[in-house]
């Protein structure tokens, strides 16, 4: 993607240290290196450490913010403190709104903290970005919200939440609607696929997950019997479309984000198997184990939408995606 439709611009990353928003950093800084960027953490799963190898940040406090960021500054903080927002939106363009508690599996066991996480933090993002006059609003969703339905899923396939993760979700994106139908922040909800790709060590989704236990010697555990499919989507592929969306004259709506490939936990499985062996001659073993609650059988994505209205084209196979991730696992050192 180029440079066009970008000048100078301000942004706030809420969740920016983990590694979708270290991911995001990285690319903006490329791309726009006059960018000023704030980022809100409270650092629970990304880190300081984190953050440092993307960028150079100076740390800063709510108190002390009086309007746009200069450069990255990071504002260690929670979504669930209001007060903590509105200091972080103040003189920012655009919100980048990633944190959450991510995954099902948390939220089946502390349904209670990922309401506060996931609604009421986007609720205060949400508020705060509107007193502070923010021009744009993007919210990392997922297809969570649809719950089961006869794939590939789209933005009018009616929502039925399987688990709390979705339900929170799915509030999340009707929040988004009011805020931009009642008081005009283009707001636009990105139902990401399963993202996955480099700088997903902190990662616990299916494809991280699998490589980290790989590369320590195995076996990978799967839940259920492995046929279940999702929609898996490669960083650079979702980077992209939150670029589209910072320049696409968007407001109010929701993007399924992914590739419009099905591929199950088998396929993932056999394609790491068979890389890890190649690259370290070891063998992998494969187990079984039982179904999780609240976890959706098939899921992929129909990105139709996404293509006509941003000009979104993902670029990325789960063959060379998962190549690539494997590489930056190996270069960092978690072979063993």
């Amino acid at each position: 993607m180029s440079n066009a439709g970008f000048g100078k611009k301000s942004w706030l990353v809420t969740g920016g240290a983990g590694f979708l928003g270290t991911s995001f950093i990285r690319h903006l800084l490329k791309m726009q290196p006059a960018s000023g960027i704030r980022v809100l953490d409270n650092l629970s799963v990304g880190t300081r450490q984190d953050l440092s190898e993307v960028c150079e940040f100076m740390e800063v406090k709510p108190s002390d913010i009086s309007g746009p960021p200069e450069g990255v500054e990071l504002v260690v903080g929670d979504v669930v403190d209001p007060d903590a927002c509105f200091a972080a939106c103040k003189g920012v363009e655009t919100v980048l709104h990633l944190a959450a508690n991510t995954g099902v599996e948390p939220s089946v066991r502390d349904p209670g903290m990922d309401m506060r996480s996931n609604v009421v933090g986007t609720f205060n993002t949400l508020e705060a970005a509107r007193l502070n006059g923010v021009e744009r609003f993007i919210f990392a969703s997922s297809g969570a919200p649809v719950g089961e339905a006869p794939p590939p899923i789209h933005e009018n396939t009616p929502p039925r939440p399987v688990s709390p993760y979705g339900a929170g979700k799915l509030a999340g994106e009707a929040y988004c609607s009011a805020y931009y139908r009642t008081f005009g922040l283009k707001t636009v909800a990105l139902r990401f696929g399963n993202v996955y790709g480099t700088r997903s060590g902190h990662k616990s989704s299916v494809v991280a997950k699998f490589i980290k236990a790989a590369l320590s010697g195995g076996p990978l555990e799967i839940y259920g019997d492995g046929e279940q499919t999702r929609d898996f989507i490669y960083i650079d592929d979702l980077l992209s479309a939150i670029m589209l969306c910072a320049v696409k004259d968007v407001g109010g709506e929701v993007f399924q984000i992914a590739t419009c490939r099905e591929t199950t936990v088998n396929e993932v499985a056999r394609i790491i198997t068979r890389l890890v062996r190649e690259k370290t001659g070891n063998e992998v073993g494969i187990i079984y184990t039982g179904r999780r609650l609240g976890d959706v059988r098939r899921n992929f994505s129909d990105i139709s939408k996404a293509r006509r209205m941003l000009g979104f084209e993902p670029a990325w196979t789960i063959e060379h995606g998962i190549e690539e991730t494997l590489g930056w696992f190996l270069n960092e050192g978690y072979f063993v």
